[in-house]
């Protein structure tokens, strides 16, 4: 049983988290292919957005612990790191196609940061986020104590990380961490209906502007503003703009490429 499904429908590649018996905890096969999957997404034309989400009852609960403390599976933290988690949250922000993290079900410790790394972030009604390293005498990873603190402030971050407290999907909401709860029943038909409106829409442009919000975080206002004139030129030279301008002038609804 592959521990990542793949699917491409409706220009979106769907990546799904495929261990269940285990909450999709993430093992060193699962990691690598993950980032496998990620990098065909990004080569692909045809594919102008990306889902991931779990299978089961569980989005991620992490690493599976199994493998760190067997010591004929264990690749060490090293390892781990290095090669399986850092690599993943690097190419969700690297690729210039939106990211959509679709969370099913408990997001816990680096499953909870990848859930955080993805560009737009909706959560079932049912979730919980859980920054769970403290409960076992670990630290975040995964880009957590980068993320969580930008989105939902120093203190808060402080507070979740250190107490390893459970949030809820509506908490996050209200508190700036997820963009959106949905219901159970919906979820499904809203995340394929936000996956396709993003897949519709200008490529290009929403790959720029993905580009503009990383270097937002260490940028100073005027690196920032030199930055968006380059990106707004090259922005303007591209086929959608040309159509979007064009269905604008003549009123009618447009059709982007992606180029």
């Amino acid at each position: 049983m592959a521990s990542i499904i793949k699917e491409i429908k409706d220009k979106t590649a769907y990546l799904t988290l495929n261990r269940p018996e285990v909450f999709n905890s993430f093992n060193r096969e699962m990691a690598l292919l993950l980032q496998s999957e990620l990098d065909a997404a990004e080569k692909n034309p045809e594919v102008r957005a990306i889902v991931i989400t779990g299978n089961g009852k569980a989005f991620c609960a992490g690493q599976d612990l199994k493998e760190v403390t067997s010591p004929e599976l264990n690749p060490g933290f090293k390892k781990i790191l290095e090669e399986h988690y850092n690599p993943i949250i690097s190419r969700i922000r690297s690729i210039e196609k939106p990211v959509i993290g679709a969370i099913n079900g408990v997001a816990a410790g680096a499953g909870a940061n990848i859930a955080l790394a993805c560009d737009v972030v909706i959560a079932s009604e049912n979730v919980s986020f859980i920054q769970a390293f403290s409960k076992i005498g670990l630290i975040p990873d995964s880009a957590g104590t980068f993320f969580l603190p930008r989105l939902i402030g120093f203190q808060k971050a402080s507070a979740l990380m250190m107490l390893g407290d459970k949030v809820s999907a509506q908490d996050a909401e209200k508190m700036g961490m997820i963009y959106k709860v949905i219901s159970s029943e919906n979820f499904l038909e809203e995340v394929n209906a936000i996956a396709n409106t993003l897949a519709n829409m200008p490529t290009k442009a929403l790959g720029l502007t993905k580009r503009l919000l990383n270097q937002s975080i260490t940028n100073s206002l005027e690196e920032q503003l030199d930055l968006e004139s380059k990106l707004q030129i090259e922005a303007a030279q591209s086929e959608d703009y040309a159509e979007g301008v064009d269905a604008f002038v003549n009123k009618r609804k447009p059709e982007f490429k992606g180029k």
